[in-house]
């Protein structure tokens, strides 16, 4: 899909009138949604696709998946969730998820940032050098 500034302008204009008080407010999404609808102006489809991406990625924003070899004890687990909590806001959602395949380490990924200190990952970078 090819977006024009038209387009890119008002979805994004559309996203920021989406929050109350720093959060994505569900009841203006569909109020902004049903008033697109209604007047029907030109593209209007195209900027509901762009919307609704660039929903998805705020939402993506605010969800933490961190993936561990082994179980983690309550206080790393609690001092991680506070220092993510911090540089990405008070409202970020974390899953822990144990993946054995890692073989020690930890993955974290929210949104499109991801920081990889697994052996796994040190593993196969090191393959790759030689």
């Amino acid at each position: 899909m090819k977006i024009n500034k038209e387009i890119r302008q008002l979805s994004r204009e559309m996203l920021r009138a989406s929050f109350t008080d720093g959060q994505l407010d569900p009841g203006r999404i569909v109020s902004l949604v049903d008033s697109l609808i209604a007047k029907k102006p030109r593209h209007y489809v195209d900027v509901l696709k762009n919307y609704r991406r660039l929903l998805r990625l705020e939402l993506e924003k605010r969800q933490a998946k961190i993936e561990t070899a082994s179980e983690v004890d309550s206080a790393t687990t609690s001092e991680l969730v506070a220092n993510l909590k911090k540089k990405y806001g008070g409202d970020l959602t974390t899953q822990f998820v144990v993946n054995p395949e890692l073989l020690g380490g930890m993955r974290i990924r929210v949104g499109s940032d991801v920081w990889d200190g697994t052996v796994r990952n040190r593993l196969e970078r090191l393959q790759q050098e030689l």
